[in-house]
């Protein structure tokens, strides 16, 4: 097992990752203060590992919580499920969460405690690629609206995360893919000698080699604990994270929510970012190319929708989270390893990129 920390002061917590750890009881009970525990999963998730955790938290007084599955979910009225099971279930404030599932349960578990008689314990235990890497570890939690993906939310620290990479064995290919686009990201963004070790052992990844996956995502949340140590809030820094999301978010909300998973659309997202730095003259089409190959061997798709317009993309990147005082800002990069957020691009750059012909683009490769 290896543990990292999110340096957050008194708020602080640790990543166990390995394989096995969701049955290791000794890890989730020093992170329980009080004897109640509410276990959110979904419908999918419970038949393969509530038994496990469960038997982990014997001697808790124990109330479960089946969300339905998907990102289709991800709102409000599937939120009431989680206050109806701990209001039935007279959980009190020191009571904690425990998510067991992908982004979506944990998102919405997190935002049930970030509420829930304002403010509660939870502790993340990931169980997809995407949620183990990114969405578990930071403490963003949320729902979404019909005009913007993750726009209803807090702010919301876990206890600890818990990442038990064998619950990946049990993973469709297509989620492990959607995973993978957000192990990429962290080499565009802030680690380009990790794009080189994914190129040479992407196989692996998608093969479920227990190392390589260990170090993918030991990685991936080293990274992401750096950025959310210096900037908790996104005021700065933490924005980079989101490269590719802002025109990835577009085409989830567009296609409506689940059509895409998150992670395809952030891979095809990544591709306009990719090509808007190019455009800018910041990358090269060589490093533009490269990326996309690796995407591709991820089993990844790289072209936006046929069906979306420029102003499609326009009218949902409007209600982005990264708008300031009414100007649109994008995760861009400077150089491979190196992104920055800026709002300073000429509107005809914005507006090739939205143009581009992706599919003649990827044809030529």
């Amino acid at each position: 097992m290896h543990t990292l920390q999110v340096e957050l002061g008194e708020r602080s917590y640790p990543i166990y990752i390995g394989a096995g750890v969701l049955a290791r009881a000794e890890l989730l009970g020093r992170h329980i203060a009080g004897r109640q525990v509410a276990i959110v999963t979904n419908e999918t998730v419970a038949p393969l590992y509530l038994a496990k955790l469960t038997a982990a938290l014997q001697g808790f007084e124990l109330a479960t919580v089946i969300l339905p599955d998907g990102e289709a979910f991800k709102n409000w009225e599937t939120l009431q499920l989680i206050f109806d099971g701990l209001l039935r279930a007279r959980h009190e404030r020191g009571t904690t969460v425990i998510a067991l599932g992908g982004g979506v349960v944990g998102d919405m578990a997190g935002f049930a405690a970030a509420c829930y008689q304002r403010g509660v314990d939870f502790i993340q235990v990931p169980t997809t690629l995407l949620s183990q890497v990114d969405s578990s570890v930071g403490g963003k939690t949320g729902i979404n609206h019909p005009l913007g993906k993750n726009m209803v939310g807090a702010f919301y620290q876990p206890k600890a995360v818990v990442i038990d990479t064998a619950t990946l064995a049990t993973l469709p290919p297509r989620e492990l893919s959607a995973g993978l686009a957000e192990v990429i990201k962290y080499g565009l963004i802030c680690d380009e000698p990790f794009l080189a070790w994914l190129e040479t052992h992407m196989d692996a990844l998608r093969a479920l080699d227990q190392q390589a996956l260990s170090t993918a995502i030991e990685r991936s949340c080293a990274a992401k604990a750096r950025v959310v140590g210096v900037d908790e809030r996104e005021s700065g820094l933490r924005a980079i994270l989101n490269l590719g999301h802002t025109f990835g978010h577009a085409i989830e909300a567009h296609q409506g929510y689940g059509a895409w998973l998150h992670g395809e659309a952030v891979a095809a997202g990544t591709v306009m970012a990719l090509e808007m730095s190019r455009r800018l003259g910041w990358i090269a089409a060589a490093e533009r190319d490269r990326a996309i190959r690796l995407f591709l061997r991820a089993g990844l798709p790289v072209v936006p929708p046929e069906d979306m317009s420029a102003e499609h993309f326009l009218k949902y990147m409007a209600v982005d989270k990264k708008v300031q005082g009414g100007r649109l800002r994008l995760v861009l990069l400077r150089q491979m390893g190196d992104a920055v957020v800026t709002g300073d691009f000429p509107r005809e750059i914005l507006d090739a990129t939205l143009a581009a012909d992706y599919r003649a683009l990827v044809d030529q490769l």
